[in-house]
């Protein structure tokens, strides 16, 4: 089979796959590592492009696609194990129907409770160092690694009272095992249109996550993003309705959205610093815009968390 880079096949963003459990967009969700089976667990194609909340180790042992992580690109039709950052921008193509192996989900709050495992990330550096964060396995090396993701899942689905002390054992054992192992492939290259819609949520991840009170988004429609990107506005909506479906203002709209409700749900600002944040001159617009795409006013939403 060929090399394929993405096409203009329409990629599903997660927040419009409500059922790939645990993938949400809301990042208040209860809980704190999981793992989950390929086979199981059906893997569409999909973009990831904002900020999350947790840190991701993927087995892939069956099944072909295109991995894209920043502005790095990767065919995948061997077994590999990809370290995902919560900040990485990413993607996943499938190109066959089979899928294999599992991955595990963690959140920054685990690793801060776990001082040895947050001292063995630091030490390998799988998850920041771009380089090191995709590796190639061979047959032979596959239960080799794939032993501590099924330990875990025992452990996950047990009662005990030490299956978190657990885990976190079995992922620094995962971590050193896949630095024994370590063969770290050669990236392909990214097509013109990724690397624009790369530095479009790159932007826009810069923008949303930084803001607060004394430092609110400060550009937030089409026109202006497309012109920090030195594009015409015209030509980013057509790259983003492309590749995801959806054009610049939806997906500028929703990640305001999904940030108004962290800033809800994670602190206790009142909803005039909250509106004033993410760019509403006034509450009144901000409550609108809110229900409009919640159904529910901010402050009733905050009062259901």
């Amino acid at each position: 089979m060929t090399k394929t880079t993405l096409d203009s096949k329409v990629i599903d963003t997660l927040r419009d796959l409500p059922d790939m459990i645990p993938v949400f967009r809301e990042y208040y969700e209860d809980w704190t590592i999981r793992v989950f089976n390929r086979e199981q667990h059906e893997c569409r194609n999909y973009l990831s492009p904002n900020r999350r909340e947790f840190f991701k180790i993927l087995l892939i042992t069956k099944g072909t696609g295109v991995f894209t992580m920043g502005l790095n690109t990767y065919y995948i039709e061997e077994p590999t194990l990809l370290f995902i950052h919560p900040n990485d921008i990413i993607s996943w193509k499938n190109l066959s129907d089979e899928s294999g192996g599992y991955y595990v989900l963690f959140k920054k709050a685990f690793i801060n409770t776990h001082v040895q495992l947050k001292a063995v990330i630091d030490k390998f550096e799988l998850f920041t160092d771009k380089a090191k964060s995709v590796i190639r396995l061979n047959e032979a090396e596959v239960p080799r690694i794939s032993q501590y993701f099924e330990r875990m899942q025992e452990e996950e689905l047990s009662n005990s009272a030490f299956k978190d002390d657990a885990m976190q054992a079995f992922l620094q054992l995962l971590m050193v095992e896949s630095m024994k192992v370590a063969r770290y492939p050669k990236p392909d290259e990214v097509t013109a249109d990724y690397t624009h819609i790369h530095h479009f949520f790159d932007l826009l991840e810069k923008e949303i996550s930084g803001i607060n009170y004394s430092a609110p988004i400060r550009i937030k429609t089409a026109k202006e993003f497309a012109g920090s990107l030195h594009m015409h506005p015209n030509y980013l909506n057509q790259l983003l309705k492309k590749h995801t479906g959806q054009n610049a203002s939806t997906h500028i709209q929703n990640r305001i959205l999904d940030e108004a409700k962290a800033l809800l749900v994670q602190t206790d600002w009142s909803l005039q610093d909250i509106s004033h944040s993410i760019g509403f001159a006034e509450q009144p617009s901000f409550n609108v815009f809110f229900k409009k795409h919640t159904g529910y006013t901010p402050a009733e939403f905050r009062r259901s968390f």
